[in-house]
Formats: C-alpha cells, structure tokens, sequence
C-alpha cells in the first residue's frame, strides 16, 4: 500500500485509489497457463508448475530459457504478474515483450535489467515500429520487484501504446501517423519472455558481470491475463466480428486521464533514469521527431 502515499499535490481521488488497491489485494485470477503459454527453449529449465497457476524460467551457465503466447494479438490489453530474481541478478535480463515477425517488425518490450545485490533493478522499456526502435526508456522501481509478484501490463489500441506497473502508468506512445510518425497497428504479435545473459551491456553498460556461483537464476509468472485483447485468427482480428467486438470494449478507445497523467509524470519525475528523448549526447543532430510531441496525451 506505500506504493500509492506517493503523490501529494497531484490530482489523484480517494476512489480512484481505493479501486485500485482493491483490484491488486483482491486478484483471484486463476488463468490456466498451459491453455495460454508454451515452453519454446531452455531444455527443462522453465516449466509450468502447480496446475497451470504457475511458470517458472531459469538460467544457468549453460542456457537461459523461454516462452510465448499460443495466440497471436492486433491489439489488447495484456497483463501478467511477475516476480523477478532475488538477490544477485546481476548480468541478467528478463524480457517481456510483443513482437511481430519479418524483418520490419513491430515491437513493444519490457526488459529487467538485473543488478548486485541491494541495488535496484532497472526496468527497460523500448517500442519498435518497421524494425526500427532506439525509443529506450529506462526506471528505478518504486519497490523490490524480487519479494512478490506485481503486475506488468500492455495496453495497445489503435490510438496508443501504453506500459503499466501494478495499474500505474509509467510510459506512453502515443498514434502519431498523421504527422508521418510510424505506428504498430497493422501486424499480429506474439508475447515473448525470457531469462538470460547479458552480462556484456545488462548492468552498468557491462561493467558488472553474471557471478554464476549463484545459479540458477529464477523469475516466476502467474495470473496471465488477455481477455481485453484482439486475437489474431487466420488472417482476421476477432475484434472485427460482426459486430465489432471492439464497439464493446473500452480498452481499445482508451486514453489517460488527468489523474493517471498526474501518475505517469510522478513517475517521469521521480523514477526515470533514462529517456532517449533527452539524451543529446547520442542524438546530436536532433531528437527522434516523436520526442516533439511527448506531452501529447
């Protein structure tokens, strides 16, 4: 509950954080996750566990591990609860992430960035449109992702992309084709997620490397959840039905209000170590023409 004594000043009402706070105590979600996910790699080091409530992914020297969604999404709302890697975690990632197929795909990532014991981890954002991405937000957690499982989520509609952590906005990209700025809304993607190494750039740009005394890494999932979703059918979204699913649905006409605006710049303000869009160092000649339009909600 400390995680939401964070906003004085901000316009954030009692009911709104009452519902919120009874939505995550009161998750009795019970999604069956061998219906929902498959195992791809890993050679037994990730498994679904304890009917189907549970899936666990491992690293070891010899090989991290993988899954992905049975279905393929043109757009939903996508949730899944994650506990990360305890303790020292430290040159490895955790990825979570949508992605298109072809070599001009389409992408939405989160990435836990691992780090030494008692320092933070760093969650790594980045959407990628026609194979090009470069779009890296990065920020320190406003709790320890590694004691319990908290909610990570995706939603995805025609109009924007936004990430969420345990209900919060933390970043949005928003539909800006009409000023010749690419969008994902024409390929069906798969939901991906991994554990593995990347002690060459994952923490302090490489600095600090896997200390593989304490393997094997373990992140946990649970509480799957993409009933808010268009599926992907034989060449046809499921939100195109007659009628329209999608007419039904608030998700996909979905925007911020001003009290998740106020949340999403506490977080800008108080918990992002890294936007691309101020990073003048590595865009010298000008910013991405998105980051022109970033208060644009």
């Amino acid at each position: 509950m400390a995680a939401f004594n964070f906003c004085p000043g901000r316009v954030l009402s009692a009911g709104l954080i009452m519902l919120v706070l009874v939505n995550f105590a009161f998750d009795t979600s019970t999604a069956n996750l061998y219906e929902d996910l498959d195992v791809t790699w890993g050679d037994g080091r990730a498994n679904i566990q304890n009917n189907g409530d549970l899936l666990m992914v491992s690293l070891d020297k010899i090989s991290g591990s993988g899954f992905q969604s049975k279905k393929e999404y043109l757009f939903g709302k996508i949730d899944m609860q994650l506990k990360l890697v305890q303790g020292n975690s430290a040159g490895t990632v955790t990825a979570y992430y949508l992605r298109s197929n072809g070599s001009t795909w389409d992408e939405i990532d989160f990435e836990f960035l691992g780090n030494s014991t008692g320092e933070p981890y760093t969650l790594h954002t980045n959407v990628f449109t026609q194979g090009k991405g470069n779009r890296e937000q990065q920020f320190h957690l406003w709790f320890d992702p590694t004691a319990d499982f908290h909610t990570y989520s995706i939603l995805w509609n025609p109009d924007r992309i936004v990430f969420y952590v345990d209900g919060i906005p933390i970043r949005h990209f928003k539909n800006l084709e009409s000023y010749g700025i690419p969008f994902p809304r024409n390929q069906p993607m798969t939901i991906y997620s991994s554990l593995w190494n990347a002690d060459d750039w994952a923490t302090r740009g490489g600095l600090v490397k896997t200390d593989w005394a304490y393997a094997p890494f373990t992140a946990s999932y649970r509480n799957f959840d993409d009933e808010d979703s268009c599926i992907w059918i034989n060449g046809q979204s499921s939100c195109w039905s007659n009628p329209p699913k999608y007419n039904l649905n608030p998700w996909f006409w979905q925007t911020l209000d001003y009290g998740q605006q106020g949340q999403m710049n506490w977080v800008r303000d108080n918990h992002m170590i890294y936007n691309y869009c101020k990073d003048t160092n590595r865009f010298p000649q000008g910013f991405p023409p998105e980051c022109a339009y970033a208060n644009i909600y």
